[in-house]
């Protein structure tokens, strides 16, 4: 019997930045923090002006020839990247398909329950899937379940457009919606179309002698 492998206790390894004394390369070309350059010193060189001014040196380009590095706070140039990072995910919503479903004999209440539903989900930028189960002898009734589908998309119509009409699979019947994106564009032209409108000009009276 083969003997079972040990387990590596060993802690992974992280892939530190190359800054300061981790820059290996004797000659370097230098941008100041202002963004001057200082052209190509030593590595001694550039890490005395980076101490002198209180900053980092941080290799910016490895491949140039010499490197290219530049002197910067690194502390707050990493915030600043990270907080950009977080910024941009925030910004990103990646679209979703979430489901509202129901019987087609749904009592009003429940009914208002799933409008709320597909609005907080079409007013989040996701696209909602509309499914109406049949149990049984149900699937008989498939042009009220229909009809049940059309009319949640006319009630959503001030935030959802329908992607894909009602249809059947297998023993249910799905109707899909996506967030309605002209209702901003829409406003915003007419405001446009309203200042283009040109004002009317104000009538001169012109008075003549004797009058």
């Amino acid at each position: 019997m083969p003997p079972r492998p040990r387990f590596d206790r060993r802690a992974p390894v992280r892939e530190l930045p190359n800054i300061n004394d981790r820059i290996s390369y004797p000659n370097l070309r230098v941008v100041d923090a202002d963004g001057s350059q200082l052209g190509v010193i030593t590595r001694e060189e550039a890490l005395d002006v980076a101490r002198d001014r209180g900053l980092d040196l941080v290799l910016v380009s490895e491949k140039a020839d010499p490197p290219v590095c530049r002197i910067m706070d690194y502390g707050k140039y990493k915030f600043e990247q990270e907080k950009k990072a977080k910024e941009a995910k925030k910004k990103s919503h990646q679209t979703e398909v979430k489901e509202v479903k129901m019987r087609y004999k749904i009592d009003s209440h429940d009914y208002q329950v799933r409008i709320g539903q597909a609005v907080r989900f079409l007013k989040s930028g996701d696209k909602v899937k509309c499914t109406v189960i049949f149990r049984g002898r149900e699937i008989q009734h498939t042009a009220l379940a229909e009809v049940l589908l059309l009319r949640m998309a006319k009630d959503l119509e001030d935030n959802a457009e329908i992607q894909q009409l009602p249809k059947r699979e297998g023993r249910n019947m799905i109707m899909f919606l996506s967030p309605r994106k002209q209702a901003a564009g829409k406003a915003g032209a007419k405001s446009s179309a309203a200042a283009a409108i040109p004002a009317p000009t104000p009538l001169r009276v012109i008075k003549t002698p004797g009058t």
